[in-house]
């Protein structure tokens, strides 16, 4: 891994973890085990390393998401949505939180924003056209009552601590824009 991916796992890793406070250049070298001042050379201001942040986050979940989105029917994109937010309920808990505190960062700093909004994009790139394929009348709105329904059930999970099962609401949802 680059030193410059070591300062953006420690980034996000200490955004997850101890919020938007705990995020400084000194704090994430020293998370990474970088020299002092390495990740400010690679992320002169902490806007950068905000935006180098949700790339990443993004580079590291394609992958597992376009893997997810490519159904042959609604059972199995339900089937995959669900094993996707096990997985970001699970082992990409701490990046998921990160997000959220970004998130709420978004509410007054345009940039963070802007780089949520190209993150969310990209996602949904990949989420609509499956759903088109799967005959879905508007997979853009559907796209988005997916995606505002788990940025819900991520927020009752990590912020209230309620462990609630997907597969109600995402059946709903997906069966709904088939109907």
């Amino acid at each position: 891994m680059s030193n410059r991916d070591r300062a953006l796992v420690a980034a996000v890793e200490l955004l997850g973890t101890e919020g938007l406070r705990g995020l400084t250049h000194a704090r994430v070298d020293d998370r990474a085990g970088l020299p002092k001042g390495s990740a400010s050379n690679y992320f002169r201001s902490r806007a950068a390393l905000l935006d180098g942040v949700v790339d990443w986050m993004v580079r590291q979940e394609t992958p597992r998401v376009e893997a997810t989105f490519r159904p042959e029917s609604p059972e199995e994109l339900i089937d995959q949505l669900c094993e996707l937010y096990e997985f970001m309920t699970g082992p990409n808990a701490v990046v998921v939180t990160a997000r959220m505190v970004l998130w709420v960062e978004a509410a007054t700093n345009p940039r963070v924003r802007q780089a949520l909004l190209r993150g969310r994009a990209s996602m949904a790139a990949m989420l609509i056209p499956a759903l088109a394929g799967l005959g879905v009348r508007d997979p853009l709105a559907v796209s988005d009552t997916l995606g505002a329904c788990v940025q819900g059930l991520f927020l009752q999970q990590f912020a209230r601590g309620e462990v609630i099962d997907p597969r109600p609401l995402l059946e709903i949802i997906v069966r709904g824009a088939l109907t």
